[in-house]
């Protein structure tokens, strides 16, 4: 089969009681007709992903909202035996609260109903697997033929690019900090980095930054919380492609412990991107030259 990637932010939204969830119902031109799930969708090109749950959820139920905290970011893939393709989708999961609009349906789009529901009332209907598990919910495979996409999916653009990727915020038991120096012939070369980097098909963003992890600086971190989620968009990127390309990188940040710190040493499945790992104190970081999301994850002015 096929691998193919999709990105896509959704959404918690409780109402002012907080008894219950906004959820929305999949049309017949979803995916998944007749199954519920949180409101929210695939990213639009260079897009952030909070910008896009707002712009899904106006356009699925009518609703205005804000963005109030990045809750989980979890993967899952899917296979369409008649399209010949897996299609992993990396999905940021907000929470948000309703700031202004009126409930309705989708006029037309891939759900066509929209509503408040109960937990009790959710358990008892077809969702998603992320829906469910976001929720609590246990997790209920859905029927025979309840995946009915008949649309092929669209050609990949051969000078753009999206990349998922999973980078830490890695501290020691003395509070040093480990980054990772870009190699020469990458997008930031010389620059000092989060470890961390692009997911593989079918890996879960925690798996993904715990293996580059140890292919960057051979280290054992244990993942403490979510920290957060960077957007960059390069419209003109040199890679080692040779050529300019239009990339959007989509980058969840976690912060991570190594709880016993070795020397780092790069491996050779890191890939040739990082040329060397080390350990700094807060003060060394001041004279280093930082990428933007590690200055700003670790708070250094830029």
């Amino acid at each position: 089969m096929e691998q193919m990637r999709r990105v896509g932010a959704y959404g918690v939204v409780w109402d002012a009681e907080r008894a219950r969830v906004l959820l929305v119902r999949g049309s017949r031109a979803a995916d998944f007709p007749g199954v519920w799930s949180l409101p929210g969708g695939g990213l639009e090109h260079a897009e952030h992903p909070a910008q896009a749950v707002v712009r899904e959820v106006a356009e699925e139920t009518g609703l205005s909202v804000e963005v109030t905290g990045l809750r989980a970011v979890v993967a899952d893939v899917v296979p369409y035996p008649d399209q010949g393709v897996a299609l992993h989708t990396d999905r940021m999961i907000f929470d948000l609260a309703v700031a202004g609009g009126t409930l309705r349906a989708e006029a037309e789009g891939s759900t066509d109903l929209a509503r408040w529901v109960s937990l009790a009332e959710a358990a008892g209907l077809p969702l998603l697997a992320f829906t469910a598990e976001a929720l609590g919910l246990p997790v209920v495979p859905l029927p025979s033929g309840a995946l009915r996409r008949r649309e092929p999916f669209p050609a990949p653009e051969a000078r753009r690019r999206r990349r998922f990727g999973a980078y830490g915020l890695v501290t020691d038991p003395t509070d040093r900090v480990l980054l990772c120096l870009i190699a020469e012939g990458y997008p930031g070369a010389g620059r000092w980095h989060l470890p961390g980097g692009g997911t593989d098909h079918g890996e879960q963003p925690v798996t993904g930054l715990l293996r580059e992890l140890v292919e960057e600086s051979g280290q054992l971190g244990r993942v403490i919380e979510l920290i957060g989620v960077d957007n960059l968009h390069n419209p003109a990127a040199l890679g080692p492609e040779g050529y300019p390309i239009d990339w959007h990188g989509i980058r969840v940040v976690y912060r991570v412990a190594v709880d016993v710190p070795t020397e780092p040493a790069v491996t050779e499945l890191a890939g040739g991107s990082t040329a060397r790992a080390g350990w700094f104190t807060r003060p060394e970081l001041q004279e280093l030259p930082l990428t933007e999301i590690a200055a700003e994850m670790l708070r250094v002015p830029g």
